[in-house]
């Protein structure tokens, strides 16, 4: 795929695909441990393979490190937002607005029942803190700003188009079973991040609605929405 990219355009996609062939990997993977390996610290592998790829690649990042950091006024409306999305990702479940199942699935529990903590630690810290900034990156950043014109660096995010929106949240809700609550994060986020023409706008929000996300799983148990 990194082929005849931009390096603008690879630094952005591969993280993500990184991610996917992982996640890949561990649904691949038996839960019942057949293999020598309980699959769900693979989870852990994603975070320290991904997250560092984005730490390294960091300087390459201009929408997030040579702008100005958002105001007082865009982290609260980020914040509402992200807290949104979660009531209504909650929410948005019934079997008609489910598409497929989970490539994998995260259950920390041991065999007794018993919430193993350390588990619960890495997903909650790579979906709160490597998720969103991964996605972003890829999803509004790169391919949002790449349907809108194919040299993506150049294009303004508050001069993307309803075309590239719809697009972009169209391939981001098929990542995800869960895809009436995706349609409407994706929209969400990609508006964040129209509207304020900063990226950790959108990242901010995304991440609030996963680690929110993860706290309610957590305490509920309702762990198929991980």
């Amino acid at each position: 795929m990194a082929f005849g990219m931009s390096r603008a355009a690879r630094v952005r996609v591969l993280p993500f695909f990184a991610f996917m062939l992982l996640l890949m990997l561990r649904g691949a993977v038996p839960a019942d441990g057949s293999w020598g390996i309980d699959p769900r610290w693979i989870y852990g592998l994603s975070v320290l393979v991904v997250g560092g790829m984005l730490i390294v690649w960091r300087a390459e990042y201009g929408e997030l490190f040579r702008q100005t950091w958002p105001d007082a006024r865009q982290w609260l409306f980020a914040i509402g937002v992200g807290l949104l999305i979660f009531v209504l990702w909650i929410q948005l479940d019934a079997p008609w607005m489910v598409l497929g199942e989970a490539t994998a699935e995260f259950r920390p529990l041991s065999g007794d029942g018993a919430i193993l903590w350390p588990l619960v630690g890495v997903r909650w810290i790579g979906a709160t803190l490597m998720v969103p900034v991964m996605e972003e990156l890829f999803w509004r950043s790169f391919l949002m700003r790449w349907i809108q014109r194919p040299g993506f660096e150049t294009v303004d995010p508050r001069g993307v188009g309803v075309r590239a929106v719809v697009l972009s949240t169209f391939l981001f809700v098929l990542a995800h079973p869960l895809w009436l609550a995706a349609a409407l994060a994706g929209l969400a986020y990609a508006w964040l991040y129209i509207r304020s023409g900063r990226l950790w706008v959108s990242i901010i929000a995304h991440a609030v609605t996963n680690g929110a996300l993860g706290i309610w799983v957590v305490a509920t148990g309702q762990w198929q929405f991980w």
